[in-house]
């Protein structure tokens, strides 16, 4: 008998008419005492197969191939996961017979999101990992063409979310059904107070999001649980989000949050036009996993495409490179000036990395003070004679606000005068420099503003409250006097009363000194608030260090405290 109290009971019955009516999920039923629940279902998955057309030989290996890779105990959970992954997002690959070609036997369909199979079944019984494990019954499984990519965990209004995100972790442990989710994509909890948690496998409980999307719809969906099945759960944007938006990283597994993927999604719109523009995620955001995104959708669906991303910190081009290799996507980090141009002469690399200094110089030394940025326009004209850029290109230019409105934008354009732009920053700009970016790359794709990500956890708030710093005085003589030059001819009464002034406020001047050590407190707080550039991570990563570019970030801010009115 269900251990699902009747308030839970109630939520269950209503998400999975919601599922069933409103997404078109066909039902499979109460699950809680049919034997032998797999996260593989054959019997769906092999007619399936068949109505499109697959022989039954190839059916069969294909099984075959599937179920032994989402089984192999030899491994670990990511690794089986990421193996099933594989097979899900680019199909099995099979000879029919010996010297022929390989063909690919695709499980799901993912270009035609209704030519699928989507089901649900609650109260699945699962038998544990071995005979020492214990069994455990998810309320909510999703299968797509028999296969399970969904889990829902619910709990009544009162109960938090966070007893669904334990229940979740729990399960995946190897004392219970740890091998069921090795097909697992999306991995949620909710309540009707909360709404709806997402995360996928071995995602920690502080890392489960919530999506936010304003508009559309289904935005005005008045219960939040039911608001958010209908958006992250709707068939054709659940198939996306897998298909689209994971990654695997370095033993991490991550799906992306909201922002990145109507960021994403909105850059997607401005390429299809041939429009550049600028991304502006608040720091911390996931802005490098955002790229990653954006850079494998542009090499799948643009013909002959290229990428180049541009940082203008070396740090940064090291932090580009370790993303992209972290997630298996091959780039070429430049070692030159002469070495880009070599690159970008030739079709062979689709993915590359520059700082963008190495447009100017022969060594592209980002301290070079301008001078190679001069030389390297004056040189242009000694570019190999057959110079072309190959390729579609799309240029991605990091923190776009700082260095891509002169020479070094000038040089970049002359190089590669049918690139496409698009800027990335998540940096508060100065009016100038908002203006400046906006001329060089466009109009705004997509943005992400700090309050919003305050407001839904992904950063932590800024704040900066005055402390009493001490000051010393190194010459009071000097100071007398030129008090009493500017007070000459006042009475003693009011030279009284400017001195008791003036002693109130001396240990509040603005010197250097306390200015600097205002900045050192922001950067302190800066260091702490803002998280590493993940993504939704699926481990924790304690505290974060200060953001790659903090230093020169820094100096911007002690320039514009320095800028301002005396105190």
């Amino acid at each position: 008998m269900s251990g699902v109290g009747q308030i839970e009971k109630t939520t269950q019955a209503r998400v999975l008419a919601l599922l069933r009516e409103r997404l078109g999920y066909r039902p499979l039923g109460n699950w809680l005492d049919r034997p032998d629940n797999r996260n593989i279902e054959a019997n769906v998955l092999r007619p399936w197969l068949h109505q499109r057309g697959v022989p039954d030989g190839l059916i069969k290996r294909a099984l075959h191939e599937l179920q032994k890779t989402a089984e192999d105990m030899s491994k670990s959970l990511y690794d089986r996961n990421k193996a099933v992954y594989t097979l899900l997002r680019y199909g099995v690959k099979l000879r029919p017979e010996i010297g022929e070609n390989t063909v690919t036997v695709w499980l799901i369909d993912w270009q035609h999101p209704a030519a699928n199979d989507f089901a649900v079944a609650e109260e699945v019984t699962v038998k544990g990992a071995d005979a020492k494990a214990a069994g455990k019954r998810p309320d909510v499984v999703l299968y797509v063409n028999g296969i399970a990519l969904g889990v829902l965990e619910l709990k009544r209004s009162t109960v938090s979310v966070s007893e669904g995100i334990r229940q979740n972790l729990d399960n995946q442990k190897k004392e219970f059904i740890q091998p069921f989710f090795s097909t697992l994509q999306w991995v949620m909890a909710g309540n009707d107070s909360e709404g709806l948690r997402y995360g996928t496998i071995e995602t920690p409980e502080k890392y489960y999001l919530q999506w936010v999307e304003d508009t559309g719809p289904d935005a005005a969906e008045a219960n939040l649980l039911d608001r958010h099945l209908l958006q992250v759960c709707r068939p054709a944007r659940l198939l996306e989000l897998i298909h689209n938006f994971v990654v695997f990283d370095a033993g991490t597994k991550k799906v992306c949050r909201q922002n990145q993927y109507f960021g994403v999604k909105a850059a997607q719109d401005f390429i299809r036009r041939r429009e550049g523009g600028i991304l502006w995620h608040t720091q911390g955001s996931g802005k490098s996993l955002t790229m990653v995104w954006l850079a494998k959708w542009i090499l799948a669906n643009r013909t002959g495409s290229r990428v180049l991303i541009i940082t203008d910190r070396t740090e940064l081009d090291e932090q580009i490179e370790k993303v992209f290799v972290g997630v298996q996507e091959s780039i070429y980090r430049t070692r030159s000036g002469a070495d880009l141009i070599e690159k970008l002469n030739h079709a062979d690399i689709s993915l590359l990395c520059s700082l963008v200094h190495k447009f100017g110089g022969k060594g592209g030394d980002e301290d070079d003070n301008g001078e190679g940025t001069r030389e390297f326009i004056q040189s242009l004209r000694n570019l190999p004679p057959d110079f072309s850029p190959k390729g579609d290109l799309y240029v991605f230019v990091d923190e776009c606000h700082r260095t891509q409105s002169g020479d070094l934008h000038k040089a970049m354009k002359a190089l590669m005068p049918n690139a496409l732009l698009i800027g990335f920053t998540g940096t508060p700009l100065l009016k100038a420099d908002k203006q400046k970016s906006i001329e060089v790359f466009g109009r705004y794709i997509h943005t992400y503003k700090f309050d919003q990500a305050v407001r839904e956890g992904v950063v932590l708030d800024l704040r900066y409250e005055a402390r009493d710093i001490d000051q010393s005085i190194t010459s009071q003589k000097k100071i007398d006097e030129w008090f009493d030059a500017k007070t000459k001819g006042l009475n003693d009464l009011a030279k009284a009363q400017l001195k008791q002034k003036w002693g109130t406020m001396q240990r509040v001047l603005s010197s250097q000194d306390r200015l600097k050590k205002i900045v050192a407190d922001i950067r302190f707080v800066l260091a702490k608030a803002i998280p590493e550039d993940r993504g939704l991570a699926a481990q924790e990563t304690g505290a974060a260090a200060a953001p790659a570019g903090l230093e020169s970030e820094t100096d911007r801010i002690l320039d514009l405290v320095k800028n301002q009115n005396d105190y």
